[in-house]
């Protein structure tokens, strides 16, 4: 295998926030060989020996990366928890049930076990907002300074250290209010889950199905956006 081009980098990302800010990304970096994959089938061992990149970087995607492709090149992860602590599946909602609001995007090597990988660097990032404009507020710091430093400087991973705490990814019944005492948590509820592509927060009421979005946390209420389904009895 020839040696990685320090030119050229590839960027794998499954959500519009983080193709859009890639695109950009892309745009501001004419000196730069960059290729965007959006979609899992195109992230093959074939497609990235081809184009033989320095680091293939990943943003929020789903999906396992083939053991080829990291056990052969630098492949970096973007978690949204201050590792080992909250390594597994839905970082940002775990956080915020658990009454976290400040956390740490840890840039880390792909490796075969969940975000076990060694880490590049953190940031800071705060957890305010709703999910969407948290997603694109980490997205903001990934491409304006996290992914410029690991390409201009080449960190050296080291080990994780601390006591490992694991995340369950979320099921998208474990999104109801109905059950909810505390305005402040029916009001993370439904932030930590309005973004694209997440379950809404909902409860369930004679046969119809609430689900909510766009709240907002007044003194001693919350307003917020409702859409009504037929609940589905299957």
């Amino acid at each position: 295998m020839s040696r990685p081009d320090k030119k050229r980098y590839i960027i794998a990302a499954s959500k519009s926030w983080n193709i859009e800010a890639a695109r950009s990304f892309i745009a501001d970096s004419p000196d730069l060989q960059i290729k965007l994959i959006t979609d899992k089938k195109a992230l093959t061992y074939g497609e990235i020996k081809n184009f033989n990149p320095r680091y293939v970087f990943f943003l929020h995607w789903s999906w396992l990366i083939p053991q080829a492709i990291h056990r052969n090149y630098d492949c970096v992860v973007f978690h949204m928890t201050d590792l080992p602590f909250g390594r597994g599946g839905s970082p940002l909602q775990n956080l915020i049930e658990r009454g976290i609001y400040k956390t740490k995007i840890a840039a880390i090597k792909a490796v075969r076990e969940l975000d076990a990988g060694d880490i590049l660097l953190k940031k800071s990032l705060t957890l305010e907002g709703s999910a969407d404009e948290i997603f694109r507020r980490a997205t903001k710091i990934i491409f304006t300074s996290m992914i410029p430093r690991i390409i201009k400087d080449e960190p050296v991973p080291v080990p994780q250290k601390g006591k490992v705490v694991r995340f369950k990814r979320r099921l998208p019944e474990q999104g109801t209010i109905a059950r909810l005492s505390s305005l402040t948590k029916v009001y993370d509820y439904i932030r930590m889950l309005d973004a694209e592509g997440y379950p809404p927060a909902f409860m369930e009421v004679s046969g119809l199905r609430l689900e909510f979005f766009d709240a907002q946390k007044k003194k001693d209420y919350i307003t917020a956006k409702v859409r009504l389904r037929i609940k589905d009895e299957t």
